[in-house]
């Protein structure tokens, strides 16, 4: 015996697409048009100064686009370029690396000890208020020209930053957390996983985007200073020389590098947040 429901069936009307569909296509177009407003003023930025560069601004401090792009393609194309881009590219990964490893190490152990962290906090402002590039003799004097006075001097910039998000994610983490996990039976894995992870990641990622660039100004002022290869060396040859196409040029693959890494750092941060359930939820609106 055949039986009616009372639900109706709804099939959405021919030419009208769903409403998610509606919504991925208005982000897919605000994305274009974002991205093609950013083409437009990189375009017209370049179309001034290659009109200004002469006329208005001397020639000799600003060079030209057509210039800069003769240097770029020069230092691409040369195996000294590439070189000189490995070298530097090489002592940035391992200066920001090393140094997230410190600054991750002496936050977890000043924030975990109360006590010690009293005691050692006024010392580690004090080191951080010294200037990093000022280090940079002294580190020449013990590590020599080579690519570890570089990476020390990385190292240093990003250690500090990194320090302060972990030691005082972990000085704001809620007690009544803690408590609660170990009540519950909890153990020390317990509160790391569901209390001291979630409170710290968002300032250790903030701290790795802005150690990433501090890692990249410490290389490049070490090699600035003394060095025999790297991006570095070679703009501070194309300044000495009053070369400002090749200086251009450096400073287009140093941008370059900064935008890659922060790239990586943007992707790593997103991924890691959605994996431990804090990456940003919309509310679902309600039917009609």
């Amino acid at each position: 015996m055949a039986t009616v429901t009372d639900k109706a069936v709804t099939k959405p009307a021919p030419g009208i697409a769903p409403r998610s569909t509606g919504k991925a296509r208005a982000r897919l177009q605000s994305t274009t048009a974002i991205i093609a407003l950013r083409i437009l003023v990189i375009l017209v930025a370049i179309v001034l100064w290659q009109v200004m560069s002469g006329p208005v601004v001397p020639e000799y401090a600003v060079s030209k686009p057509t210039d800069v792009y003769d240097a770029l393609t020069k230092m691409l194309g040369s195996a000294s370029g590439w070189t000189d881009i490995k070298v530097t590219a090489i002592e940035v990964l391992a200066g920001f690396g090393l140094g997230v490893l410190a600054g991750t190490v002496m936050g977890l152990v000043l924030g975990s000890f109360p006590l010690l962290g009293r005691v050692l906090e006024p010392l580690v402002a004090a080191l951080n208020g010294i200037p990093k590039i000022a280090l940079a003799p002294l580190f020449l004097l013990f590590f020599g020209i080579g690519s570890w006075s570089k990476i020390t001097i990385a190292m240093t910039g990003v250690a500090f930053v990194v320090f302060y998000n972990v030691y005082l994610g972990l000085r704001l983490r809620e007690r009544e957390l803690v408590e609660v996990v170990q009540v519950m039976g909890g153990r020390r894995h317990h509160v790391l996983g569901y209390v001291t992870i979630p409170t710290l990641a968002a300032p250790f990622f903030a701290a790795l985007k802005t150690g990433g660039p501090l890692a990249i100004l410490g290389v490049i002022g070490g090699e600035f200073i003394a060095s025999s290869e790297g991006v570095g060396h070679e703009l501070f040859t194309a300044a000495q020389n009053l070369d400002a196409a090749a200086e251009f040029a450096g400073l287009i693959v140093l941008v370059v590098m900064t935008l890659a890494l922060n790239g990586v750092l943007t992707a790593l941060d997103a991924y890691a947040l959605k994996r431990l359930g804090l990456a940003a939820r919309r509310r679902p609106r309600p039917k009609a």
